[in-house]
């Protein structure tokens, strides 16, 4: 078995869509497991703020094709929810699901693994650290814990719900 954690983000009525995309995630994965839910402010553009929280789950084996399969599903589960595609990268979203991290694989296609964004953005790895403060990032060789410990928390604001 292979964890696999997830970002999930919304600002566009985002109680309503957490509610929905919690739903429809433990459809496909009983077992999934979510962090607690924290309010940010947007960023890369002015707008509403943002809901985000990090779930972990695990599939049968790390290969391509298992990533390939999660991010299908993924992807069905946000058009359900009415996500609308060619949006820009920074603008409001209905729901937002982001593999973080797939096992320990290092990759940049067909995404980039781990996401970048762990390390720079306090509403991905504050969650993930509380889900998995002794799992260590496979490039920074230092756990979520730590990482979170280090973290300039001043840089970017962010409220526990």
């Amino acid at each position: 078995m292979v964890d696999v954690y997830i970002g999930i983000g919304s600002n566009i009525e985002p109680e309503k869509h957490f509610k929905a995309v919690y739903c429809l995630l433990k459809e496909f994965y009983p077992s999934i497991k979510f962090s607690r839910t924290f309010k940010s402010s947007a960023v890369g553009f002015v707008g509403d703020d943002f809901y985000n929280s990090v779930a972990k789950f695990s599939v049968e084996d790390d290969s391509i094709c298992q990533l390939d399969k999660v991010l299908i599903q993924l992807k069905s589960i946000e058009n359900q929810l009415g996500r609308a595609r060619g949006d820009k990268k920074f603008s409001a979203r209905v729901i937002d699901i982001d593999v973080l991290l797939f096992g320990d694989l290092v990759c940049n296609k067909p995404i980039q693994l781990p996401r970048g964004e762990i390390v720079e953005n306090a509403y991905v790895l504050w969650p993930l650290s509380e889900l998995a403060p002794e799992l260590m990032h496979p490039l920074e060789n230092k756990t979520y814990a730590d990482l979170w410990g280090s973290f300039d928390k001043d840089s970017q604001k962010l409220t526990a719900l």
